[in-house]
């Protein structure tokens, strides 16, 4: 649930934040899309200022004002931030906010766990005999990747899961954080990979990959997928991290440790959803220093191309620059014209799994749409909405919901009783099976109720955007925010 409307974290603009530095006699610089300073929480303590020789480990979102620590892995709003100057002035040692007790004892419950399943997994090439290790490696689609490679980036094989391991480690002193566990599901003759995570996974906040970059590199290919990351490192020998999310979300707090790069390529998979996806996250990581690599017939994702025996270096340098002036000729756009031509079933946007009819009228759920549905009161508007948005929310679609009419405990409900297809007040004991696995979606809800001021409520859904990369918000409805002596004004 996105922060109380009550009390909403109030927005500092860039401005703002550069004066205060300045004001602070805060030795900064600007980065790509955060503020570097010397941190707050290593070194010199008490009143002294600031050195600007001290290493620049503290990172201040330009977006959000929050910031994090690289060297103490201290992190927090901006209103922590100024706290913790004043402490300093006052000659008190800053100490990172902490998180509550609960979250703590989570975190070191998961992260117990997690060390527990490291042990237990096997590298790959310890399986009993060459013949398990061959098929494992097929099952996975990695027959290609060596076992170098495998023990380079430490992924690891858990036999009783039937599943790859992949390790998060800490960028501070190299312990182990989490897990993501990798199983293959087979329908028929289609294959699927099923993920998870350890600790959940909005607290799972990794770059596979991260640890083996060196100080020095200053290009990085950002991949939506481990086993993309694999793939690329062995073929083209690049520096290549992988998002914890793929490229359903890049997480604001990732972002100073993408600092360093003065060029990164997003190649986020072979689809037009991936596609988007990078060409949404370019904007947060700063156009100017990112390019593209385009879905297509002889481009498809890392681990295919490498499969394929593809030039993988040829089509990192194929990749086309994010930014672009104000002004273009067809001769730019050709490409993406191309693409779209090549790709037209998918261009028609997420198509509904449940709802057949209606990809034949909306042609699938698209991005920069406004769809209205209208009925009378208790026609089932709302309970059509919950099952069409989750449709999508199950297939990867970042949604947030804006109920103004029922509240969140009650729409929550109603979604966990479509989601798991029976009724779960005859059924409690399965209520927490169920409870966890819809954790899991990509969900949001604003805690508003009622009539809103129009501009906090589009301000909520700006900072979502930028925060959880939502990209289908749904409002329930209209009437109920815009209160209703308002509608003869047309807003």
């Amino acid at each position: 649930v996105l922060p109380s409307p009550d009390g909403p974290a109030p927005s500092v603009s860039i401005t703002e934040i550069r004066q205060y530095l300045r004001a602070q006699d805060i030795p900064f610089h600007d980065g790509y899309s955060c503020l570097h300073t010397p941190s707050l929480f290593t070194g010199d303590r008490g009143d002294q200022p600031l050195s600007a020789n001290a290493p620049f480990t503290l990172f201040i979102d330009k977006t959000t004002g929050s910031f994090l620590c690289t060297a103490t892995l201290a992190e927090g709003t901006w209103q922590d931030f100024q706290a913790n100057v004043e402490m300093r002035h006052h000659g008190v040692t800053p100490i990172p906010p902490a998180s509550s007790e609960e979250t703590e004892e989570e975190m070191r419950q998961a992260r117990e766990d997690a060390r527990c399943i490291w042990e237990r997994a096997l590298p790959l090439w310890e399986l009993l005999d060459e013949k398990e290790t061959k098929e494992t490696k097929a099952l996975f689609g990695i027959s290609q990747v060596t076992d170098a490679t495998l023990k380079r980036f430490g992924v690891r094989y858990l036999r009783t899961a039937r599943s790859l391991v992949f390790p998060w480690f800490s960028p501070q002193d190299a312990t182990l954080k989490g897990l993501k566990l990798l199983r293959v599901e087979k329908k028929g003759g289609t294959k699927t990979y099923v993920e998870e995570t350890l600790p959940r996974f909005d607290s799972y906040r990794n770059l596979f990959g991260l640890p083996l970059i060196g100080r020095r590199d200053t290009e990085l290919v950002l991949t939506g997928w481990e086993l993309d990351a694999l793939a690329l490192h062995q073929a083209a020998g690049v520096a290549s991290v992988a998002l914890p999310r793929g490229a359903s979300c890049l997480p604001p707090t990732l972002l100073p440790y993408l600092e360093q790069f003065k060029r990164i390529t997003l190649w986020l998979g072979e689809d037009l959803r991936s596609w988007e996806a990078a060409k949404l996250f370019a904007r947060k990581l700063s156009l100017k220093r990112c390019s593209l690599v385009r879905p297509g017939n002889l481009q498809p994702r890392p681990l295919e191309a490498l499969n394929q025996g593809l030039n993988v270096t040829k089509i990192l340098r194929s990749a086309l620059l994010a930014s672009h002036k104000s002004i273009i000729s067809f001769r730019q756009l050709r490409e993406e014209v191309f693409g779209e031509l090549v790709n037209t079933e998918q261009v028609s946007g997420v198509k509904w799994a449940r709802f057949p009819e209606l990809n034949k009228l909306l042609k699938g759920h698209r991005r920069g749409e406004l769809t209205i549905f209208t009925g009378p009161t208790g026609s089932g508007k709302t309970t059509f909405i919950s099952e069409y948005a989750l449709d999508l929310c199950m297939q990867g679609v970042c949604t947030l919901w804006g109920s103004f009419e029922i509240n969140n405990v009650r729409l929550a409900k109603i979604m966990l009783t479509q989601f798991a297809g029976r009724r779960l007040e005859d059924q409690l004991e399965l209520y927490d099976e169920w409870a966890d696995r819809f954790e899991e979606l990509p969900l949001y809800f604003m805690t508003f109720h009622g009539q809103q001021n129009i501009k906090t409520v589009i301000d909520t859904m700006q900072h979502a955007v930028y925060m959880y990369d939502i990209t289908h918000v749904v409002v329930d409805n209209l009437q109920f925010m815009m209160g209703h002596e308002h509608l003869s004004v047309d807003r």
